[in-house]
């Protein structure tokens, strides 16, 4: 099945009263100069049918199309914009940067600044590095582990998603799992067999990758709260298992918190579950939606890093200044933990009012949250791995989603990725939500 096609089920051509004519010509544009349509697969409306729309602005909790449509939004960029769309701070903060200049290929004191204000969120980053993206991160912090352990095996979890690198496409999430893609082509049989999997809460799996490979597992990699096959919580222990199993063994234990850091706590899942890594990664969160990221850990880890140490990693336009405002400016004000006690509340009334509209319409379904990071699956609960997630009701999720969308309710377009929330959705907001949502089910299932 072609990215276009699209999927069998109740799919409305056009939203009651809603004009999607401009979003069509732009996408017959698109997939005239790029595949599928979409520069990231995760855009394309390919696993829910139908077509993408193409958004004109932001602001708040909201976006408008270039049809003039207007939606709340839970996808947020895919989760950094805790501040939501166009925050004046962070708008100000990029605007005054480009002023003086978009790029140098030379160090400046933002660097610095926002490298400080990271490692106050996260201790666990006694040194780091920034990067271009959550991909860069991971792929940075996977060779550094291979470096510094001289060890050629990593570990990841089905479902885990961490960017595109070949060593990540293994079982990954996200967009791959929404396409039906299990591994990629393009990918080195060679390399493939360098990834272990394990599936994720199953700690005795892990011991016995350990147990079968010993002394050559260089890190396991994870998001400690998964985002990218849905939301799926840690098991109570398991976290600090995995601590216990490399530490053991020598191997380093790697969190990817590209979409838990700053959203399931301020100090990301290693603060909220008491579990130190050895290595993080984080993504754009960190540069307020700005492409940006950041890999960092031990001292004596990332002390191999070029040019302290012999693992090379380089880029033009890590710590580009205006990455560095946006990001400076959005941190200062998550220091306010004022912020995340109320939307932690406002996530839970979500969660709360999603499933009640399931049990209302007798419809099987589960879901959780962390911080302003949530998910909600059409199952029996609780979900705690991948092939559980996939046992979820997809087709009704479909129908949903659409319905969803003709009410002004802006999920992700895939069973399989979190939600979130910002600062700027208000309790109105939520309850609005909660009842669109409920009308939305009810049509699905019609």
């Amino acid at each position: 099945m072609s990215e276009t096609a699209p999927v069998p089920g109740k799919i409305p051509a056009t939203p009651p009263g809603r004009s999607h004519d401009v979003s069509r010509e732009w996408f017959r544009r698109a997939v005239g100069v790029t595949p599928g349509g979409v520069n990231s697969p995760v855009r394309a409306f390919s696993a829910v049918g139908g077509e993408p729309f193409f958004v004109a602005r932001g602001e708040g909790a909201r976006i408008w199309d270039v049809d003039g449509n207007e939606y709340l939004d839970y996808v947020l960029s895919w989760g950094p914009l805790i501040l939501g769309h166009a925050h004046p701070a962070l708008v100000d903060a990029v605007r005054d940067a480009a002023l003086r200049g978009t790029s140098y290929g030379a160090p400046t004191p933002a660097e610095v600044e926002l490298a400080e204000a990271v490692r106050d969120f996260f201790p666990s980053m006694e040194r780091l590095r920034f990067v271009n993206s959550g991909t860069e991160a991971t792929m940075s912090a996977v060779r550094l582990a291979r470096g510094f352990t001289g060890r050629p095996l990593i570990l990841k979890f089905e479902g885990c998603y961490h960017g595109h690198g070949d060593s990540f496409l293994v079982k990954a999430g996200s967009g791959v799992a929404t396409l039906g893609l299990p591994n990629s082509p393009g990918v080195p049989e060679e390399l493939s067999k360098l990834t272990l999997t394990a599936p994720f809460n199953d700690a005795e799996a892990v011991a016995e990758a350990f147990r079968s490979h010993p002394g050559r597992i260089a890190a396991v990699i994870l998001e400690p709260v998964v985002g990218n096959a849905g939301f799926l919580a840690p098991a109570d222990g398991f976290l600090a298992e995995l601590r216990r199993i490399t530490e053991e063994d020598g191997a380093l234990l790697v969190f990817d918190e590209v979409m838990t850091g700053f959203r399931v706590a301020p100090g990301g899942a290693q603060e909220r579950f008491g579990v130190r890594p050895d290595l993080t990664t984080l993504g754009k969160v960190i540069g307020g939606g700005l492409p940006v990221g950041a890999y960092g850990g031990r001292r004596d880890v990332m002390e191999q890093v070029a040019p302290a140490g012999p693992v090379y990693q380089a880029g033009t336009l890590s710590g580009n200044p205006l990455a560095m405002a946006a990001g400076l400016a959005q941190l200062r004000l998550l220091r306010d933990r004022d912020l995340y006690g109320e939307l932690e509340r406002r996530t839970a009334r979500l969660v709360r009012g999603l499933l009640a509209n399931a049990e209302e319409a007798g419809v099987p379904a589960t879901g959780g949250h962390y911080g302003s990071m949530w998910g909600t699956f059409f199952a029996e609960g609780p979900v705690r791995d991948f092939a559980e997630a996939k046992r979820s009701d997809v087709a009704l999720f479909r129908r949903y989603f659409h319905e969803c969308l003709a009410r002004g309710v802006f999920f992700a377009p895939s069973a399989f990725e979190a939600g979130f929330l910002s600062t700027a959705h208000t309790e109105t907001d939520v309850e609005e939500t909660i009842g669109r949502a409920r009308e939305a089910l009810l049509a699905a299932l019609a």
